[in-house]
């Protein structure tokens, strides 16, 4: 008879496995045995901490309470097939609880055999089910979308397997004999049932499953079990639990990419090959101009304008409104090869009507066949002359002639970034531009340095008092000023820098005010004076530059009958003022600078090396808008390297786009980061709801991570984090090449500093570093907005990161657990130490003991023996060297551990706009991190007060044993050779446990008893 009671396992997920692949990591599964049935999980590839979050169901029955549950983890091994034993856990079953009083637990993980290598733990959740005994589960695609809570897909897959997997083990539990030869043999055949199971299931995710937006919802690191809550498929997106890990990884890309350049040496290749994409063809119509044409019988003239007909495809030039027959429209379009429905072109000249249909001119038709190709660096293809036909296609020639270019070429052609190409032809007027890929050159950008040094003759207007002067000075959209003069006087001195960015060319002048400080809330202006930018002297080094007297004028008191102001000599202010050239005008953040050369090109350096990017397409975009009621997304790509910035065209309505688009940047420093980023377009007049280019997802690469003449071609997961979570919105394709010019001085310039020596030299605050970067931002901003098509501010912002400096809780906990993990191998080290101090591996203990003595006897050999030790571990270390790129990890940024409240605050504009009450929460959350934060400052200074007040004298008899005690000390030192009391010392603080205390030391207590100044705090 078999029970109603169900025996769940809910394997969770496990932490820090033993590696067993060899390569520093395991593919581990989960096997659970109760009562002779077996079951097991799916398995997780390359992870020494996964996560299943999976079911496993069991019979069970009420009177069996003296049995365990075996969970056991090993290691799938690939491609011979095999499993390494990872740990195992037993469990009695007389703690399994019924489902309302399930815990999550987390068990360590035992040795199977005495000489076993097992570390890590388990997280299980194990419980008596009476309502999961006849769980049915939807289907992996409903007919129709329900608003109903359902599970998510993985949930769906992950239970079918359970399922099926109970439905073998419970066939092979009935037909189990008493034989023990029969029941290897039913083990045997339920093993392969069940991998039988799992590879069908695992085919059906495979092929049967759609690849939607994944998204990683909020949820905390300390409660497992709220993250493993099912979710609503409809309301909310899958958690990072439920998704596959490997959707967040770089995944490499085989293309074959850059296999006609198999030794690619800079001197015997173009930088322009196009090896880096894939080829792809184009048919090109150049329409330059046309003489001739037949005029009007009324107006005498006429307005024509050319249509090229490929198939559906139709292309418009421009329309002449003037009435001439010698139209010049200069305009290439560009039909894919792929796409091609017909095997003529045709080519119209028409007439603009204002009324009725547009007149016909005449046609050219095209044999597909007999065009020419063109394969570049070859010389453009020259435009000919054709004689118009009858448009009926009777073969009649009538008046007119056209100058056309036809030939088939590929996108390396001169040609393809200002075509009008065929997947755009729904987009017309302006809008077109904003389609076109464009190569933009950041603006050239100085610092402008202005010493206030002193002014003379400062008069108020109430004459009876002396004025308080500062002096304010205003360059475009930045306003500086100096402090008050601390002495009330008609001379004030301050010798004060105001530091401004401006840009080439110099089209504002800097505008100088001194002011008097009248009250609060009134100032009062005593002089003004307004300068040229070009009178400036330029500086390339720290030398001082002449100083100047400037004199200030001011408006008088205007009479009744005077007609304009008159101007009248008030004061003079002292000046220092200078472009600086020898400063990099950082645009954007130090920690990922694309750029470090200084402002005047007479200190740039030759470039070390070349940087060729092929931006190839993206795959399983989000929708980013509404158009005739479905998602759609109008991709293009940005790429900021340096000075340089590159635009794709933009792929209209396309989740997949191919954009197959190469560029190539000189590189000055390898410790530089290109940065690349996918946008939606939101100015092509279609979509709802759409204000400004929405962000889809960014990818930075650190060039000094790559090899040198190595083609990476990868795929790299767009991240974006919005108010409601982390979440993935595609996958952006890209080959990058990194080529050395000389590595001689790519080796040279690691030795040296990373910006310019001015930095150094008079280096900026902190504070000015920011201003000065925001400044720089708005200008590169304003002054790519005005290219066409524009890259809007939206686009630059994103680009150069302009929000990093903001406060943040969740960069705040990644930075403090970053530092913690840096701190992890100090700890390790020190946990070590401990263990040999107390035996724990007397083995250990033994030959810690025999190298000490060693290194004492021979101190000689401490040196060599670490570097040596460092030579080997580098060594060793490069098996396990990364394939690929580095990209941005989610558990590093502490993305997918954030909560909804903390996002919030990081989205929230500065100053704030949210409500007084949510303010104050979060300000008395901020005072108790920061309340936290000052305690330990706090005990960090006292402890460094109580070694102070070892010579102080602030206790008497602490400070009396100490100088005691040195004294003692200099005695023995003297007396005892210095290697007799180092392994004195090294073997006392070696000892066995048995000569150990549990009480701290005499010099701890000693220490712990000195005086701080913590009294003395009010």
């Amino acid at each position: 008879m078999r029970h109603t009671a169900k025996l769940v396992v809910h394997v969770v997920d496990a932490h820090h496995l033993m590696p067993r692949d060899g390569q520093g990591s395991a593919s581990p599964f989960v096997e659970v045995d109760f009562l002779n049935q077996l079951s097991r999980t799916r398995t997780v590839p390359k992870s020494l901490n996964p996560v299943w979050n999976q079911k496993l169901y069991f019979d069970h029955d009420p009177t069996v309470i003296n049995h365990h549950i075996e969970v056991s983890v090993y290691h799938e091994r690939r491609p011979v097939p095999g499993r390494s034993f990872l740990g195992r856990v037993k469990i009695s079953c007389s703690n399994i609880v019924y489902e309302a009083d399930q815990v999550y637990q987390r068990f360590p993980l035992e040795k199977k055999w005495l000489i076993s290598s097992i570390k890590g733990e388990i997280g299980l959740k194990l419980y008596i089910s009476f309502s999961e005994q006849n769980q049915t589960f939807p289907t992996l695609f409903p007919c129709k979308p329900s608003t109903s809570t359902t599970q998510t897909e993985e949930d769906i897959a992950d239970s079918e397997t359970e399922d099926s997997l109970e439905r073998f083990s419970s066939t092979e539990q009935d037909d189990l004999v008493d034989s023990a030869s029969e029941r290897v043999e039913d083990k045997r055949k339920k093993e392969q049932l069940k991998e039988a199971a799992v590879q069908k299931l695992h085919r059906q995710e495979i092929f049967a499953r759609p690849a939607p937006m994944h998204s990683i919802r909020p949820r905390s690191r300390e409660n497992p079990q709220d993250a493993n809550k099912p979710q609503s498929r409809g309301a909310n997106p899958p958690s990072y639990a439920d998704t596959d890990p490997n959707e967040f990884k770089v995944k490499a890309m085989n293309l074959g990419l850059g296999e006609r350049w198999p030794n690619p040496i800079v001197g015997e290749r173009s930088t322009g090959t196009y090896d880096l994409v894939e080829q792809m063809f184009y048919l090109y119509v150049r329409v330059v101009r046309a003489k001739q044409l037949s005029t009007g019988l009324i107006t005498g003239g006429c307005d024509p304008y050319v249509e090229v007909k490929l198939g559906n495809y139709k292309g418009r030039t421009k329309k002449f409104e003037r009435k001439t027959i010698l139209p010049e429209w200069n305009q290439v379009f560009a039909f894919p090869k792929e796409r091609i429905q017909s095997s003529v072109l045709e080519v119209f000249v028409k007439d603009k009507e204002t009324l009725g249909r547009d007149d016909f001119l005449g046609k050219v038709v095209f044999d597909l066949n007999e065009i020419p190709t063109r394969v570049p660096p070859n010389s453009p293809l020259a435009p000919q002359w054709y004689r118009l036909e009858d448009w009926r296609g009777e073969g009649k020639v009538v008046r007119g002639e056209i100058m056309l270019a036809v030939w088939m070429g590929s996108q390396a052609d001169e040609a393809f970034p200002e075509a009008w190409h065929a997947d755009s032809a729904s987009v017309h007027g302006e809008s077109l531009f904003n389609v076109r890929s464009k190569v933009y050159v950041s603006p050239k950008l100085w610092y402008l340095r202005v010493n206030i040094i002193e002014a003379q003759d400062m008069i108020p207007s109430d004459r009876n008092r002396l004025p308080d002067v500062f002096v304010k000075a205003n360059l475009g959209m930045q306003t500086l000023k100096t402090s008050i003069c601390p002495m009330k006087t008609a001379n004030p001195l301050w010798n004060e820098d105001l530091l401004f960015v401006v840009v080439e060319p110099f089209e504002e002048q800097l505008v100088i005010s001194v002011e008097d400080r009248v009250h609060t809330s009134k100032d009062e202006v005593i002089g003004k004076i307004s300068l040229p930018m070009n009178i400036f002297e330029k500086r390339l080094d720290h030398r001082p530059v002449p100083s100047r007297w400037f004199n200030l004028d001011k408006y008088g008191h205007v009479e009744p009958d005077s007609r304009r102001n008159e101007h009248k000599f008030s004061s003079r202010i002292h000046l220092r003022i200078c472009l600086e050239g020898g400063y990099h005008v950082m645009d954007e953040s130090t920690m990922y600078i694309s750029d470090t050369r200084p402002t005047a090109r007479q200190l740039w350096k030759q470039p070390v090396g070349m940087l060729e990017i092929g931006i190839l397409g993206a795959k399983g975009l989000a929708p980013m808008k509404l158009k005739d009621g479905r998602g759609s997304t109008d991709a293009y790509c940005v790429a900021k390297y340096g000075q340089k910035w590159v635009r794709t065209r933009t792929i209209l309505d396309s989740l997949s786009p191919r954009w197959n688009e190469q560029y190539t940047w000189e590189v000055y420093d390898p410790c530089t980061v290109i940065t690349l980023g996918v946008l939606d377009n939101g100015h092509l007049g279609s979509g709802t709801g759409v204000s400004g280019d929405a962000r889809i997802g960014k990818v930075r690469i650190r060039l000094s991570t790559l090899e040198a003449h190595k083609i990476y071609t990868h795929s790299f997961p767009l991240l974006v984090l919005q108010p409601h979570g982390l979440k993935k919105t595609g996958d952006l394709q890209i080959s990058i090449r990194l080529t050395t010019l000389s590595f001689a001085n790519m080796i040279y310039n690691y030795g040296h500093s990373l910006l310019p020596k001015m930095h150094y030299i008079s280096p900026f605050t902190v504070s000015q570093v920011e201003s000065l970067r925001y400044q720089a931002m708005n200008i590169v901003a304003t002054r790519l907005g005005r290219a066409e098509p524009p890259l809007r501010k939206e686009v630059v912002e994103y680009m150069l990161d302009v929000d990093s400096h903001l406060w943040s809780m969740r960069r705040s906990k990644a930075n403090f657990f970053r530092i913690m993990s840096l701190l992890s191998g100090y700890f390790s080290v020190a946990k070590w130490l401990e263990d040999v101090c107390n035996w724990r591996y007397p083995l250990t203990s033994v030959l810690v003991h025999v190298l000490f003595f060693i290194l004492v006897m021979y101190p000689e050999l401490i040196l060599p023996t670490m570097f040596l030790y460092m030579f080997f571990i580098g060594l060793w270390n490069f098996r396990f060297r990364p394939r690929h790129p580095p990209h941005m990890d989610m558990k590093l940024s502490w993305a997918e551990a954030v909560g909804p409240d903390e996002l919030d605050e990081e989205f929230d504009t500065f100053p704030t706009s949210r409500s007084q009450d949510l303010v104050r929460l979060r300000y008395d959350r901020l005072r108790g991190v920061a309340g936290r934060i000052q305690t330990v400052v706090g005990d960090i200074a006292s402890q460094g007060e109580r070694i102070q007040s070892l010579m102080s004298w602030r206790d008497p008899r602490a400070t009396s044993l100490f100088i005691l005690s040195c004294l003692a000390a200099s005695v023995v030192f003297y007396a005892v050779p210095f290697k007799v009391l180092t392994l004195v010392c090294g073997l006392y603080y070696l000892r066995h446990p048995k000569f150990r205390s549990k009480l701290p030391s005499a010099p701890s207590n000693f220490f712990k008893r000195l005086p701080s100044r913590t009294d003395n705090l009010l």
